[in-house]
């Protein structure tokens, strides 16, 4: 799974179907479910975006708010057939920077161990998203959410933990983000584990990372 993630540019900057997007970010160490979230998205017009959304998706038929808490992540395996993502996965799909994220090992005894993974030169990333819209219901506010599509770890990731986020390729970008594209088994093809080895991780903080509040630079230091 992912439930937590950095993103420590002051700016993003892609290209994305031809339009050049930039946006000013407020540097991040310890983004945590249910916080506002930078993603690029396909809007109405065909224009590539760049907004905040609520991480931890709302269903559109959903009765009440609450239930984003259980949807940071939708599992590549059913993003086609679970009811809260296959609407999105045929039309509301997003992109989501990151320069690195947590995953959490299992010890013999005590918590578990959070490691930091990242690529070396601490490269800009995205992953592949989902988003929809709540209209609000009983005077609570609308909500635009968003979720982190997760798939098998590889060969670098599997030790610490069996899931990890996916990462898409450079070229996929324009594909994932249109609409329009209606090619479900293409689609499912790019959600695959990173295949590259130009990724590393070491143990963090647990007391930094665990605690939602901690959002500095001393979340990524590796322990001595």
């Amino acid at each position: 799974m992912c439930g937590r993630y950095t993103l420590r540019k002051s700016e993003m900057e892609l290209v994305v179907r031809q339009t050049f997007v930039k946006s000013k970010i407020k540097p991040r160490f310890n983004i945590a479910p249910s916080h506002q979230v930078p993603v690029v998205r396909m809007n109405t017009e065909g224009q590539t975006e760049s907004l905040t959304l609520h991480w931890g998706l709302v269903p559109s038929w959903a009765k009440e708010a609450k239930s984003s808490y259980s949807m940071i992540n939708a599992r590549a395996e059913t993003v086609r057939t679970k009811p809260a993502y296959r609407g999105p996965f045929k039309k509301r799909r997003c992109i989501i920077p990151s320069d690195g994220w947590f995953e959490w090992q299992k010890q013999d005894k005590g918590p578990k161990q959070p490691y930091f993974f990242h690529f070396p030169d601490d490269e800009l990333f995205f992953f592949a998203g989902l988003w929809d819209y709540w209209e609000g219901k009983d005077g609570e506010e609308p909500i635009t959410s968003c979720s982190i599509v997760t798939t098998d770890a590889n060969a670098i990731a599997q030790p610490i933990h069996h899931r990890m986020p996916v990462i898409l390729n450079s070229n996929d970008y324009d594909t994932w983000l249109d609409p329009a594209f209606e090619d479900m088994a293409h689609l499912e093809q790019l959600l695959i584990p990173y295949s590259l080895n130009n990724l590393t991780c070491y143990p963090v903080s647990v007391v930094a990372v665990n605690n939602a509040r901690h959002d500095g630079p001393n979340c990524i230091v590796p322990l001595e």
